[in-house]
């Protein structure tokens, strides 16, 4: 079960945190991986790694909000390997600012890297899927879009439209033989939150809050994304699956 094997998968924000993980799983379960992120320095040390484990993978340094990019990337996979069975739609960042200190410029690049390269590369994605009849798309989506907190109005925005577009697309794409499902993971011990991870008081929360009483470890995550992207998950879709600790089961 859950073998990948001869399937090409896409991970976007791949050199780091939750992509890295996520490209770590697929590749053990057989996929072909397709690393991407901004720096190709960065990707060209985890291809190595995944290289020295036996796993085939290469690198796609672009970014996700530039949309000729993006374009041009998804089609050079699709030239090189002749499809594209598993995109893994992940990276984003995040922004804290009060709402009232906060730049209508930097909500705006949130969104655009968060939801609408989103957007972008499922739709480009899309369209090597449908011909093939099909496809696994697989947006990291968040429990920031079921419980918000201060400081994080656009990250919120965004993946709380993100979970929205995963079950349009879902609706969309079935027809054709596609799944389109979003993962929600809860805190995780990444890159991006070292800053809350070092700060004490916020730590002590994050373990209090939480029924598991700790910080996810991005290993958890992958098999995750494993499940959804097998033949075992074909009639998954439109789905959040969230991946927390029980955080949201709480009160």
């Amino acid at each position: 079960m859950f073998d990948l094997k001869g399937k090409v998968a896409l991970v976007t924000g791949a050199s780091r945190g939750l992509g890295w993980a996520m490209a770590q799983s697929l590749g053990q379960a057989g996929a072909k991986v397709v690393l991407n992120a901004r720096d190709a320095g960065a990707l060209e040390a985890k291809r190595a790694v995944l290289a020295a484990r036996g796993i085939t993978a290469e690198v796609a340094p672009f970014d996700v909000s530039d949309e000729a990019a993006v374009v041009e990337w998804v089609k050079r996979i699709g030239a090189t390997h002749g499809r594209l069975d598993i995109a893994v739609l992940n990276a984003g960042i995040q922004h804290r600012k009060p709402i009232t200190e906060f730049e209508t410029a930097d909500f705006r690049r949130v969104l655009d890297t968060n939801l609408t390269a989103v957007w972008m590369l499922a739709r480009e994605s899309a369209k090597l899927m449908i011909p093939a009849k099909h496809g696994r798309i697989i947006v990291t989506g968040s429990i920031s879009a079921f419980t918000a907190r201060p400081t994080i109005s656009a990250y919120i925005a965004s993946k709380g439209a993100v979970h929205a577009l995963t079950r349009q697309l879902a609706v969309e794409l079935a027809p054709h033989g596609l799944t389109v499902n979003a993962i929600a993971p809860g805190y995780f011990a990444t890159e991006m939150n070292t800053a809350l991870i070092e700060n004490h008081d916020f730590n002590a929360w994050v373990c209090g809050r939480t029924p598991a009483g700790r910080w996810g470890r991005p290993e958890e995550l992958g098999p995750a994304a494993v499940f959804l992207a097998s033949d075992e998950a074909s009639f998954v879709n439109g789905h959040i699956l969230t991946v927390d600790g029980a955080f949201t089961a709480a009160m």
